[in-house]
């Protein structure tokens, strides 16, 4: 068989469900690229992904694997010592000198490239050495470590956090080599499915930790496990920084009027989950709102995520900033990066002013801004981008334009009728009975006040009527309310300013234009 034929052949056994980095290692060795270099910490993970790779490729079930390491030096597919000495010179020695064909996995290699230059030669002579042969040489580190000697003969992978396939097989065997010691464990597809998207954005050593301590506490993967899972979750992801997950359990429900809104999203989740059958210019893109302060653009994205049943990811713009991650445009560049990792999900950029002015569009600023405008062309479609703003007139033209976001909605201070239901919303989710409680009476006295200072209005009087072991009524809230001066009066101008810039610019969130 000629090595065109033995290309093609193997191709046809590659499985429909293998992931995308099984499917790209593949490619490459189709190509018949000898070199590859891989950035991952996961060394388990890639030799994994090595063997999947390799599969049927050489005639047998899993690609002959050999591996080194400085401390373990050769070994072969069995996991036994080669004799071959732990040198780096000595492994190239040993893989030119190879008569079969195999894949070799060299881990941590980017030290022995940094410090000698016989290895450097060595490797160099070892691509025209393995070259048409069917040997494969793979280079894993944690760091990004190319010589220039070597650059163009070595292909580069920068390993990503495992996809929804690649979850997926992982939970089987792993949930396999648990029921092997405890037979209690047993979990249906469905859920297996679930714990899968619910784990994504994790690595697979991330993700075996975070089901092990939902198994610890509740001996099986299900909706009751999930909130364990999730708040796994949130505790690696956020050691970033950078990017919050946000495990929060906002219902639509829960956010008072923005009537105009509910009826949008409620379209747009409809064609954000036929996505993959639509094309590029009607798949959505994103929302975003802006608004009088403590009128409900924070509750409202985290409704969307809940709505939409997608994670939420929170970008910290202040953090990006910091310098503590960086320069600025490299770490913001690694958050978007990071956040097509973990899609499908919804994106929140919180305060989307304070990172991205007119004021501040020069040096890195701008850069960030020009690749922000890229990103948000060209991400995949599993993103919905939320970016709320109290000031949307300091933002650059080109951002706001008709096409970067699906639609510009602008949240004011609520109506009469919204101010009801916003006070239902907060006395009901604490426990008391809206029904004995003369709420129209109280939204008129408290006309002006946002969302948010009805919600500390209505904590502030059950807070006394608990002290006093009564029920709530309406004239403790008469009483917290004229105590309260709402921020539309000591920030007038700031407001009127507000309203005046999107009462032709943006969409009303709420059905009536008045705020009675």
């Amino acid at each position: 068989m000629s090595v065109a034929d033995s290309q093609k052949e193997p191709a046809a056994l590659a499985r429909p469900s293998q992931s995308r980095v099984v499917s790209t290692v593949r490619a490459i060795f189709e190509s018949a690229r000898p070199l590859t270099y891989i950035r991952s910490a996961e060394e388990h993970r890639v030799a994994n992904i090595l063997q999947e790779a390799g599969q049927g490729w050489f005639g047998t079930e899993r690609g002959p694997l050999w591996t080194w390491s400085l401390t373990e030096g050769m070994r072969d597919p069995q996991g036994k010592s080669a004799h071959e000495g732990h040198s780096p010179i000595q492994a190239l020695d040993f893989i030119a000198r190879y008569e079969g064909q195999a894949i070799f996995h060299l881990m941590d290699f980017h030290e022995p490239l940094r410090d000698s230059p016989e290895v450097r030669r060595r490797l160099r002579d070892l691509y025209y050495a393995c070259l048409n042969r069917q040997k494969f040489v793979v280079i894993s580190s944690p760091v990004r470590f190319i010589p220039e000697e070597v650059a163009r003969d070595l292909v580069y992978l920068e390993l990503q956090v495992p996809d929804l396939s690649e979850l997926t097989e992982f939970l089987r065997g792993e949930l396999g080599e648990l029921s092997a010691h405890n037979n209690g464990v047993e979990v249906s597809e469905a859920d297996i499915q679930r714990t899968a998207r619910s784990l994504q954005g994790l690595t697979l050593q991330e993700a075996r930790h975070a089901v092990r301590r939902a198994l610890a506490s509740k001996s099986a993967l299900g909706d009751e496990s999930l909130p364990i899972l999730l708040d796994e979750k949130r505790l690696l992801i956020n050691r970033s920084r950078i990017i919050e997950f946000i495990a929060d359990n906002t219902e639509i429900e829960q956010v008072g009027g923005l009537d105009n809104l509910k009826a949008w999203l409620l379209e747009r989740r409809k064609l954000f989950h036929s996505r993959a059958d639509l094309s590029d210019d009607i798949a959505p893109k994103g929302v975003l709102v802006m608004g009088v302060p403590g009128c409900g653009k924070s509750l409202s994205v985290k409704a969307i995520a809940s709505y939409f049943d997608l994670p939420l990811y929170r970008v910290d713009m202040i953090e990006i900033f910091s310098g503590r991650h960086g320069p600025p445009e490299g770490a913001f560049v690694q958050a978007c990066k990071m956040l097509e990792e973990m899609a499908p999900a919804v994106v929140w950029f919180d305060e989307i002013e304070m990172g991205i002015t007119t004021a501040e569009l020069r040096g890195e600023h701008a850069r960030i801004f020009a690749f922000f405008l890229t990103w948000m062309q060209e991400k995949g479609r599993g993103l919905f981008v939320a970016a709320t703003a109290n000031r949307i007139d300091l933002l650059p033209a080109e951002m706001i334009r008709k096409g970067r976001f699906d639609e510009i909605f602008f949240v004011d201070l609520p109506s009469r009728d919204e101010r009801v239901e916003i006070f239902k919303v907060h006395l009901s989710r604490r426990g008391a009975d809206c029904s004995k409680v003369g709420l129209e009476a109280v939204a008129d006295y408290v006309k002006g006040f946002a969302g948010a200072e009805i919600e500390q209005c209505v904590i502030s009087a059950l807070t006394r009527a608990r002290i006093e072991s009564r029920e709530v009524t309406e004239d403790d809230l008469f009483r917290i309310a004229s105590q309260i001066v709402p921020l539309s009066r000591t920030m007038v101008e700031q407001i009127q300013h507000i309203r005046g810039w999107a009462y032709q610019r943006a969409v009303r969130a709420s059905r009536e234009t008045t705020t009675k």
